[in-house]
């Protein structure tokens, strides 16, 4: 009997610290490393999905949260063979509210996901940046969080209040919720600020922070307006070699060598039925940023 996917909740409730990017590009990581891979946007704002070329789609995880359709239905496939897609759009708005008066309303997710779990090898979920109703249904359904961390100030208020929220879920939700670890983002460690914030964190956590530093990056900027992650759009950049590095470290201590699953077969066309795609075929600049 195969392994049920790992599920692997990317949290920061500080919008700005890189983690629609680490979710997004960790995925394809995963995915160009042959692992199936299930990436899904439960924030509002369609970021992933809007990363993939994907706008508007129809089912969403809305759709599948609330129980018009099964998670399956609402899965999509995207440029990497080994990655699918369940996106997002502002529909996910109304579920905040809707979910209030669902039963069991912190395990929508979980529920939804049971029909997908045995199919893939690690489930890859963008979180909004906050810590209400659709956070804690990520807490709930996942195995392990990894949080991004910008090496600024004002990040590490909030990780305080993360860490907390999840020793919560753990003690009331979910027993076997795991740290899978801290990955700093946006470093630049030439600045003395930068060094100070990532030696106050492996002061605080020690080995829970990753060895791998994602570094500010062009490239990584301008990956999503092309709607593909860094490792199509410039696999030799530091962005890409980076969140490449950041792969293996996960599945490390995760515990999951590439088994050879393959992706289920999917219904949906290439390019998405009930989709609007974003044109991404323009090339890109060619300036040394990376």
């Amino acid at each position: 009997m195969q392994r049920p996917a790992t599920v692997l909740a990317v949290v920061n409730q500080k919008g700005g610290v890189g983690k629609t990017t680490t979710a997004v590009n960790l995925a394809a990581s995963f995915a160009v490393s042959e692992r199936a891979t299930l990436l899904i946007d439960l924030d509002p704002q369609g970021n992933a999905s809007s990363a993939y070329g994907v706008l508007n789609p129809q089912p969403q995880i809305y759709d599948a949260l609330i129980g018009d359709c099964v998670m399956k239905d609402a899965v999509r496939p995207t440029q990497l063979e080994y990655l699918h897609l369940v996106a997002s759009g502002p529909d996910l708005v109304g579920a905040e509210i809707e979910l209030v008066s669902a039963e069991a309303r912190e395990r929508c997710l979980e529920r939804a996901l049971a029909d997908v779990r045995d199919q893939y090898e690690i489930i890859v979920i963008d979180c909004p940046p906050s810590l209400g109703i659709l956070t804690l249904n990520a807490l709930t359904a996942a195995s392990a969080v990894l949080i991004p961390l910008q090496c600024e100030y004002y990040a590490l208020e909030g990780l305080a209040r993360l860490t907390d929220t999840m020793e919560l879920v753990r003690s009331r939700l979910n027993p076997d919720l795991a740290l899978s670890g801290i990955v700093l983002t946006m470093a630049d460690l030439r600045s003395n600020l930068a060094r100070q914030v990532e030696a106050e964190v492996c002061r605080h956590f020690g080995e829970q922070v990753f060895a791998t530093r994602i570094p500010r990056n062009v490239r990584l900027s301008e990956a999503p307006s092309h709607g593909k992650p860094i490792l199509l759009y410039d696999v030799h950049s530091k962005g890409a070699i980076a969140y490449l590095a950041l792969a293996e470290e996960v599945m490390a201590r995760i515990g999951r060598q590439a088994s050879g699953r393959r992706p289920p077969a999917l219904a949906v066309a290439a390019d998405g039925a009930g989709n609007e795609s974003r044109p991404h075929d323009e090339p890109a600049e060619q300036e040394d940023a990376g």
